[in-house]
């Protein structure tokens, strides 16, 4: 068969997979799959057809190659930013495959929507859970494809039937002993048509799914010779680092940068719209000539703005009747009519992501090309952010993505790479940005403050009714992807989870009223849609129950009986944490279970609280079904971290304004959970054959509303503002 085309089609009839020659020999396999199921808060808006000419991919980039040698190279469609996507997506390959994980190697995707398109988020990015979930079927179809033809490869050697062969550990087994090496039958396989049956191996015969694996990222992130950007020396190269405007809007009115030259290192300062950059001969040459410049700005409009006037705006936004995102029933007569109701209002604020490594990226501006080495969830957006800041067209940019320390979604933005990009252009060598953390806190692209206004109704004996749900904060998505949104404002990530409630209920409206931040730029923070409805869903029912004198776990039961998988978790975190079992004074549980990222999930807070507020986390206890597990110790690992991620905000975490400056600078003001105060996270996962839903971001949703949950147990006392280092609640 000929070399395959360099796009790939969805038709619907089946899988496409293509198959073609390596040019030195060997096999190549592509996968691409139709995906037409996605949540409305799932329908991110592609920034180009998927049928776009591709840029620096080449045909090859997009497929599992095996080479004469038998050595298999997966190029991966998503990156590796702490969650262990990469080996997830491996095991996949490697199973259908019939190799060992030491047998494949890991290259990182170009930019190519066309190719690298991700079905649920309609766009190629690394975020929203979404790695296992969207890839569980084309990778594994195109694992089994390269089996499949391997085996036929080795039939018509050895002029036997393709029913007496088998593959393992990288070798086709013939009847009478012999075999061949995946290398030695490529040749032959590459001239095979793609078989139009593909069958995947059944549950009961996966050797690496759903078993305790090694992760492919982990022996270099011991030893240390795992490179992220921050790592790495681009022959060459200087370093650079920046200071923009203290207030988003302005710009650099003068700048006095004698102080800053005298600085030993320090090559040049370059001055750009809103920012002054410092080039050195090292980091630290840099950071102390930014911090020795003097800079005039004109801070712009947003000069006077604080946290007070953007609370009171959206505040008096609740009274808007703003975009209807879900109705069923009539909630106003239910509300009229109701033997009991319950009205409360919950806030989160703005927080930013706070990555382990700030901003950073290297970058060149050559006559030929420009070419970037960036930790990036979204490649395409980072060529084209390249493509802007240069001038360049986006075919001549080239992006080496690399492994990112940390990200929750900060590196979905590409406002760091657009500033390296301008000072690259300035000068003729390569120019590594890093951002001092105070530049990197004070200039995030924060998780928006929302607001949210309930009112349930119930009857006689307690039980609800339905409930009115207005919701008011900034869209994230009218940022990131405007033609997304449609007229009326609504964004399907603001009202995910509390647009479809899994609690029975007849009568329901949610609206939602947009209000754009004027002091902030807003993204995605880890948990999205789900973290930001889940607290206020799961405090605001737990309220309910307590209310009406109920048990908060009894009257999530009866209200979960369209939801088996929901009361399974639910019932296996209660037991798993003692639900039952008395307490002693000042002790308290707290529980919150909720579908998300197509997983479900409860956790279950025990903690204890002293009369001035220090409160001791004696256990936090999770279950989860996830569907089918990939690796049950990588999803321990994602629950542990996400769980203590979202703790830690909920404690402590909260992005103040005032005169148009965020206040936190660093980690002594934007602090997180420290070891000591960190309680074992005991996670028990729900065996299913179900498809695979997400994990990343899973533990960080639940986990707010388990805590202020348990602490109104534990004392009387209902939080309905976060952090609980807001109202003096601090951790002993």
């Amino acid at each position: 068969m000929a070399n395959p085309d360099t796009t790939l089609e969805s038709p619907a009839r089946r899988n496409l997979l293509k198959v073609g020659s390596l040019v030195l020999g060997g096999l190549v396999i592509g996968f691409s799959l139709p995906f037409p199921g996605r949540s409305f808060a799932e329908q991110v808006l592609s920034e180009g057809p998927e049928d776009q000419p591709m840029s620096n991919a080449t045909a090859l980039d997009a497929f599992i190659s095996i080479d004469r040698n038998g050595q298999v190279v997966f190029t991966v469609p998503k990156i590796e930013m702490g969650q262990g996507a990469q080996s997830g997506l491996a095991v996949m390959v490697a199973e259908e495959l019939e190799i060992g994980l030491d047998q494949i190697t890991l290259k990182e995707a170009p930019p190519n929507e066309a190719i690298y398109n991700d079905k649920l988020l309609n766009f190629q990015a690394t975020g929203g859970s979404t790695s296992i979930r969207s890839n569980w079927e084309p990778l594994r179809q195109a694992g089994a494809a390269a089996r499949l033809l391997l085996i036929q490869a080795a039939a018509q050697r050895w002029q036997v039937g393709t029913d007496q062969l088998r593959a393992e550990n990288g070798r086709v087994l013939g009847p009478n002993g012999q075999s061949f090496g995946y290398g030695e039958l490529v040749d032959d396989a590459s001239k095979l048509p793609v078989p139009e049956n593909i069958p995947l191996k059944p549950s009961e015969q996966f050797k690496l799914i759903g078993k305790p694996t090694r992760r492919l990222d982990t022996p270099a992130k011991v030893n240390g010779t795992a490179r992220f950007t921050i790592d790495l020396v681009v022959p060459g190269m200087k370093y650079a680092s920046a200071r923009a405007c203290p207030v988003i809007g302005g710009t650099v009115r003068s700048v006095d940068d004698r102080a800053a030259r005298k600085v030993s290192g320090v090559i040049d300062v370059i001055r750009l719209g809103d920012a002054v950059a410092v080039i050195g001969e090292h980091t630290w040459a840099t950071f102390a000539g930014v911090r020795a410049l003097e800079i005039e700005w004109d801070y712009g409009d947003n000069a006077t703005i604080d946290s007070a006037q953007m609370e009171r705006e959206i505040k008096e936004a609740l009274d808007q009747p703003g975009a209807l995102a879900s109705e069923r029933g009539d909630i106003e007569k239910a509300l009229e009519d109701a033997a009991k109701t319950f009205e409360a209002e919950y806030q989160m604020p703005f927080l930013a992501h706070a990555a382990l490594e700030p901003m950073t990226c290297v970058a060149q501006v050559r006559p030929d090309a420009v070419e970037l080495w960036v930790g990036t969830q979204v490649p395409v957006r980072a060529q084209t952010a390249a493509s802007e800041a240069s001038g360049r067209p986006a075919e001549q940019v080239i992006v080496n993505n690399q492994l990112i320390g940390g990200a929750f979604g900060r590196r979905l933005e590409v406002d760091f790479i657009h500033q390296a990009v301008a000072i690259a252009a300035k000068v003729d060598y390569p120019i590594k940005l890093t951002w001092l953390r105070e530049e990197d806190t004070t200039h995030d692209m924060y998780r928006p403050h929302y607001i949210d206004r309930f009112a349930a109704a119930m009857d006689a004996e307690g039980r609800l009714l339905g409930w009115r749900h207005t919701i008011a904060g900034a869209s994230v998505l009218a940022r990131f992807a405007p033609a997304a949104v449609p007229e009326n404002g609504l964004d399907g990530d603001a009202v995910e989870v509390a647009i479809h409630p899994i609690y029975a209920m007849q009568d329901l409206r949610v609206n939602y009223v947009p209000v754009p931040p004027k002091a902030l730029r807003q993204s995605w923070w880890r948990g999205v849609g789900p973290l930001r409805s889940t607290y206020m869903l799961e405090s605001f029912i737990d309220e309910v129950a307590r209310s009406v004198d109920r048990d908060p776990v009894e009257y999530r039961m009866e209200l979960l009986g369209d939801h088996p998988r929901a009361q399974a978790v639910l019932r296996l975190a209660a037991e798993q944490a003692g639900w039952s079992e008395p307490l002693e004074a000042g002790h308290g549980r707290g529980v919150a279970v909720q579908e998300v990222f197509g997983s479900f999930l409860a956790t279950v807070v025990e903690l204890q609280v002293s009369e001035d507020k220090g409160i001791k986390l004696k256990r936090l206890v999770v279950a989860i079904d996830c569907g089918q597990v990939m690796n049950p110790v990588s999803v321990k690992s994602q629950i542990e971290g996400g769980t203590l991620f979202g703790l830690s905000a909920a404690l402590f975490n909260e992005i103040t304004v005032s005169q148009g400056r965020v206040e936190q600078s660093n980690f002594h003001d934007y602090r997180q959970l420290r070891i000591s105060e960190a309680p074992p996270v005991e996670t028990f996962i729900v065996e299913s054959r179900e498809a695979p839903g997400g994990v990343g971001e899973a533990g960080t949703a639940m986990i707010a509303p388990a805590l202020v949950n348990a602490l109104a147990a534990a004392n009387g006392t209902r939080i309905r503002r976060l952090p609980l280092a807001r109202a003096g609640y601090y951790v002993i």
